[in-house]
């Protein structure tokens, strides 16, 4: 495996499984920005992986993607907190987020500048083509996984997926993912201290220079 892409969309869970995979030895980016976050990191998580799969996929062959799922019914009210928040910030030229991660919520969400961007109709329909495409794309592939991380049996599941046979043992038998970000809290992976987590905007010889899809694949 060369990495491991979490692509499900925001508040789908993708804290919970970046803090997750911690402990079992991977280096975690929840967010990439940079070219060097991306060579650094073993898994990366949320954006610009939920809206950059296809082009992930070609860059980063016999990598493995999953795809968090979560009901319409509690993910439409958790995103709709969250782009409360960010709305005014993902403006392309004035808001002050990062450039890509800009880029790939509105693209994801477009259009975020109609009258209701966000209306639980425009959202569900959101989710629902989103879920479609990556559905399309990974359809009759093995090195893809479809999970939500409310289930009971889902933890085992994704080991099993990356090559991690689960523990025996009566602990571990009711594992569950660490339950991150709920209700009105956004930002959980700030405060945790591991060291296998990546900063999302690590640097190298190139500095912060953002993955430019188009000049990796000259260079390949």
């Amino acid at each position: 495996m060369n990495k491991l892409f979490i692509i499900g969309l925001p508040r789908t869970g993708t804290t919970s499984i970046s803090v997750a995979l911690l402990d079992y030895g991977f280096k975690v980016a929840h967010t990439a920005y940079t070219k060097r976050a991306f060579e650094l990191a073993d898994v990366v998580s949320d954006a610009p992986c939920f809206c950059d799969y296809q082009e992930l996929d070609q860059l980063f062959p016999h990598s493995k993607f999953v795809y968090l799922e979560r009901s319409l019914e509690r993910w439409v009210p958790s995103i709709q907190m969250l782009l409360n928040k960010m709305l005014p910030e993902l403006a392309p030229k004035t808001g002050y987020l990062n450039p890509v991660l800009k880029r790939v919520m509105n693209q994801t969400f477009a259009p975020l500048t109609s009258s209701d961007p966000l209306s639980k109709e425009h959202l569900e329909t959101c989710y629902i083509n989103h879920q479609q495409q990556v559905m399309n794309y990974f359809a009759q592939r093995d090195d893809f996984l479809r999970i939500d991380i409310s289930n009971s049996n889902s933890l085992p599941t994704l080991l099993r997926f990356i090559g991690i046979e689960p523990p025996v043992t009566a602990q571990f038998a009711h594992a569950q993912f660490p339950h991150l970000n709920t209700g009105k809290q956004v930002d959980n992976w700030k405060a945790i201290k591991h060291p296998n987590k990546i900063n999302s905007l690590s640097a190298g010889t190139e500095h912060r220079q953002f993955l430019d899809y188009r000049q990796l694949r000259l260079n390949r």
